[in-house]
C-alpha cells in the first residue's frame, strides 16, 4: 500500500486516533468543495493506543457504525499514520531515472537511512523536484513506516466493508487541509503556521512553510487531562465526565476551579511546544497560529492564546468556504470542524 499513491475516484478519510474515529466525506462541484457526509464515534477504551490499532474487530466495528451513521455510500477510503511512526528522509537523486530505476536505486540505497529490518516497513517515495535550477540532482522524499501499522489499518477498513485505497501520513493529510483554513496561505507562502492539534490523549505541533511541514513534534496531553479532573472533583465515571464535559451541567465550580485552570494549561503547553520548535532551529516568532482537536472548541481559549503570545490565532474550520449537502447539519459540522482537519486532508486525496 502506498504512502503516496495518486486516486482517480472519491474516497472517504477515516481518522483513527486514541480515543475516535472520525469520517469525512467530500465532493467536487462547480463552486469548489462540498461536504456529503461526516461523522464521529468514539473508540472503547483500548482498542487504540497511542494511535496504533490493538484491536481490530472493535475498530472495525466502530467504522461499520460510523458508515451507516453518516450515510455514506463510498466504498474506497483513505486513512493515516501518525507521524511518529513514520521515518521520512529528503535524499538526492540522479535526475531523469525511470520511475521504476528510481525505486530499484531507493531501495538499495533505504538501509543506510531506516534504523529497522527492511522487511518489516514499507517504503515509498515522492519525487519533490531539481535541487537547484542548474543540478542534475532531484530531491526524492522517502518515507518508511513499519508493516504492522499499516497492515492493522487495512485490516481493520476491510473488515468494515471498505477498500483501503490511500495509506497517508498525518502530517501531509493536514499540509493539504491548510489551504482551506488559512485564506492567504497561497498568496504568502512564506509564512510561518503553527498548527497546535489538541486531541484527547496527544498534541502535535507542526509547523509549516512553503507549503511544506518543517517541524512536529508530538506530546502526550490532551482533553482527557480534564475530564479525569472531571471525574476525580465529581465522583462520575470516565464517560459521565465526558459528556457532562461537552454537554455542560457540572456544579457551578466548574469554570472557575477546573475549566479555566485547565485552559492555562493548554496555553502553558502550547508555549512550551513553540518553545521547543524554537530552539531547534532558526525562528522565533510564528505568524499564524491554528488550533485544532476537541479541545480547540473551548470557549474563550483561542483569545487567551492570542493576547499571551501577541500573535494572530484562529480555531480550524476546512469546512468554512464549502457547500453541504441535505443530509449535513452545518450547526453539528461547525461544532465538529477543529477535530476533523485530518479527516478532510484525507479527503481530498480522492479529488485533487
Amino acid at each position: 500500500m502506498s504512502l503516496f499513491k495518486r486516486k482517480s475516484k472519491p474516497v472517504v478519510g477515516l481518522d483513527i486516533s486514541s480515543t475516535s474515529v472520525k469520517l469525512v466525506e467530500l465532493s467536487m462541484q462547480s463552486e469548489g468543495y462540498q461536504v456529503e457526509s461526516f461523522a464521529i464515534s468514539s473508540l472503547p477504551a483500548g482498542a487504540v493506543v497511542e494511535k496504533n490499532i490493538n484491536d481490530v474487530d472493535l475498530v472495525a466495528d466502530v467504522i461499520r457504525q460510523l458508515l451507516n451513521k453518516s450515510r455514506c455510500k463510498i466504498k474506497d477510503a483513505a486513512v493515516a499514520v501518525a507521524g511518529s511512526s513514520v521515518i521520512t528522509k529528503v535524499i538526492d537523486m540522479p535526475s531523469g531515472l525511470t520511475e521504476d530505476a528510481l525505486e530499484e536505486q531507493i531501495t538499495i540505497e533505504a538501509d543506510q537511512y531506516i534504523p529497522f529490518p527492511l522487511d518489516e516497513v514499507a517504503i515509498d517515495f515522492e519525487i519533490q523536484g531539481q535541487a537547484n535550477e542548474d543540478s542534475n540532482v532531484m530531491q526524492v522524499l522517502l518515507a518508511a513506516c513499519r508493516k504492522e501499522n499499516i497492515e492493522l489499518r487495512i485490516a481493520a477498513l476491510e473488515q468494515a466493508g471498505l477498500t483501503p485505497k490511500v495509506i497517508d501520513v498525518e502530517a501531509y493529510a493536514i499540509e493539504r487541509a491548510l489551504p482551506l483554513i488559512v485564506d492567504d496561505w497561497e498568496a504568502d507562502a512564506d509564512q510561518l503556521v503553527a498548527i497546535m492539534d489538541i486531541g484527547a490523549t496527544v498534541s502535535t505541533l507542526s509547523v509549516l512553510k512553503n507549503h511544506q511541514t518543517i517541524y512536529a513534534r508530538e506530546q502526550l496531553f490532551g482533553g482527557n487531562n480534564l475530564t479525569d479532573e472531571i471525574q476525580r472533583r465529581y465522583g462520575l465515571s470516565q464517560a459521565e465526565a465526558e459528556q457532562a464535559k461537552v454537554q455542560g451541567g457540572l456544579p457551578d465550580d466548574y469554570l472557575a476551579d477546573l475549566l479555566e485552570p485547565f485552559k492555562e494549561t493548554v496555553l502553558q503547553q502550547v508555549t512550551r511546544s513553540l518553545q521547543f520548535f524554537y530552539s531547534s532551529g532558526n525562528y522565533s516568532q510564528v505568524d499564524h497560529i491554528i488550533l485544532a482537536g476537541g479541545v480547540a472548541r473551548l470557549g474563550g481559549l483561542a483569545p487567551l492564546v492570542q493576547d499571551h503570545l501577541e500573535t494572530l490565532v484562529s480555531v480550524a474550520n476546512p469546512f468554512v468556504s464549502m457547500k453541504y449537502s441535505s443530509k449535513v447539519s452545518s450547526e453539528d459540522l461547525t461544532e465538529a470542524a477543529p477535530s476533523l482537519l485530518i479527516a478532510a486532508g484525507l479527503a481530498m486525496r480522492g479529488i485533487d
